[in-house]
């Protein structure tokens, strides 16, 4: 795949990192293949691990001249059974099973096992449904004391040591951010992460707590809300407007909402999310079959294509990556069907730029700029930006038309690789007024990305170097920049 055909797909690519990827050179084909931004999960490996998978992501990005973000994504509170004395045991329908608090941790047998909670007898009730690993197996509660929850096997099978347990239709009030993450938060700042996931947050405060704990150690990611409670979708739209983007979790999501649910969910919480100039990506078991196929589903190629249809900023890509035999070739298979689906007409539809009320110069100037854009002939939109906001704005407005964020900050420039149809470039701006636009022009050019009969739009601060300072637009044509005609 050209370099130019990755710059032309919209919908960006969130690989996660693993074993799979350390082998010498793979890191990069994937970055050639168009991965925009990569997840380090702190579920698994060392801090170690992490440094070193950073510092090559830095070093390969650097070398493919591209900018390519870092998310790391905190573990939360993820609440596991523990560990079997003889190995795995085979639960059957309608067998009695204990999840026993005060159990040893290494102590289970066919007829109970450890928890990681051990507030667990405390949230559940009898009636309740458990759900174990990923919801192969759900257990009925039939009856609580103090350290026990006995229950009833509703669906068995096999239970291996570690699986992760969840209440269905959520209620269980471990906190968001457990000691662990607070270590973790101090990693993604001091390797300068892109972006922090927050896992199972119940509401804006949780977010708000992890913001506020991330900054007092340094760190200046954005923060994203994993979706994956059921509280979390109950209180969506809260803890939309308190975070920079959200993940849809569909795994731990499915396991508590169902999964009938889940598609309407999904859809609701990427509309949402756009409409609140909030970034979304969509993640869980994309194209899980190529973990070991070399080619996807023809069902995971159609889920893939409706996140981009209705509107996703990324797509996720998990272990398929992290511990797949193809992670090249997934992700070129991830491009081939964004783009794909990018093709068709309905991605040029688009809600009414000039529909809102607007609180914001930089908000107002951008849906202007969309506006201009989707009733003339431009071929590219250009925002002069310092934090990033007036691309943000842009991306908002489904359209065809790319957005070029030029922008001095190297950190700005990763940020923007999460947003759809935004491709950050590096530039300086010199320049107190518009003597910037043959710069902007020439800029454009010599990449490739427009012809000197282009009509663009172009967007700044008439004051450099100001944060949210967006109050001019300016359209013009690139021959006519180069040669004066316009200043």
């Amino acid at each position: 795949m050209t370099d130019n055909a990755i710059r032309r797909r919209r919908t960006k690519i969130v690989a996660t990192l693993g074993p799979a990827v350390d082998e010498a050179g793979v890191l990069e084909k994937m970055i050639v293949a168009g991965v925009d931004v990569v997840r380090l999960n702190l579920s698994h490996g060392t801090h170690e691990e992490h440094r070193r998978r950073v510092s090559a992501v830095r070093e390969a990005a650097a070398r493919q001249e591209r900018d390519v973000g870092v998310l790391i994504d905190l573990q939360g509170p993820k609440i596991r059974i523990e560990c079997f004395r003889d190995g795995a045991v085979e639960l059957r329908e309608g067998d009695a099973f204990v999840l026993d608090c005060a159990l040893p941790s290494d102590a289970g047998d066919s007829g109970r096992v450890g928890v990681t909670y051990k507030q667990l007898p405390h949230d559940v009730h009898p009636g309740d449904m458990l759900v174990l690993a990923d919801g192969e197996i759900v257990l009925e509660v039939c009856e609580v004391d103090q350290h026990e929850v006995r229950c009833r096997v509703e669906t068995g099978g096999r239970l291996s040591d570690h699986k992760g347990l969840n209440r269905r239709g959520g209620g269980l009030s471990a906190e968001a951010l457990t000691q662990k993450d607070l270590v973790d938060m101090q990693l993604a700042a001091e390797v300068e992460a892109d972006f922090l996931a927050i896992s199972f947050p119940r509401s804006a405060a949780d977010v708000e707590r992890a913001r506020e704990l991330l900054r007092e150690y340094g760190g200046k990611a954005a923060v994203v809300a994993k979706i994956e409670r059921a509280e979390a979708v109950e209180n969506l739209d809260e803890i939309i407007e308190a975070s920079d983007a959200v993940m849809i979790a569909r795994g731990d999501l499915a396991v508590e909402i169902g999964d009938a649910p889940l598609p309407g969910v999904q859809k609701r919480i990427v509309r949402h999310a756009r409409a609140r100039n909030t970034v979304v990506i969509t993640a869980t078991q994309m194209m899980e079959s190529m973990v070991t196929s070399p080619t996807p589903t023809r069902a995971e190629v159609l889920d893939v294509a409706n996140a981009v249809l209705d509107g996703t900023d990324a797509v996720m890509l998990s272990e398929e990556t992290a511990v797949g035999k193809h992670p090249v070739k997934v992700v070129e298979a991830m491009a081939r069907v964004c783009l794909g689906a990018e093709a068709e007409p309905r991605e040029d539809q688009h809600r009414r730029a000039d529909s809102d009320h607007f609180q914001r110069v930089d908000e107002t100037i951008s849906m202007a700029a969309m506006y201009v854009s989707l009733n003339l002939d431009v071929t590219a939109l250009v925002a002069l930006t310092e934090s990033g906001t007036t691309p943000l704005y842009m991306s908002r407005v489904r359209s065809g038309i790319p957005i070029y964020a030029l922008t001095r900050h190297e950190r700005t420039r990763r940020r923007l690789t999460l947003y759809r149809g935004v491709y950050p470039i590096a530039f300086e701006d010199e320049h107190e007024s518009d003597e910037v636009l043959p710069d902007v022009a020439a800029a454009l050019l010599e990449r490739g990305l427009v012809t000197s009969e282009a009509l663009i739009i172009v967007t700044r601060g008439k004051r450099r170097h100001v944060s949210g300072g967006t109050n001019s637009l300016h359209l013009v044509r690139v021959a006519d920049v180069l040669t004066g005609q316009v200043l």
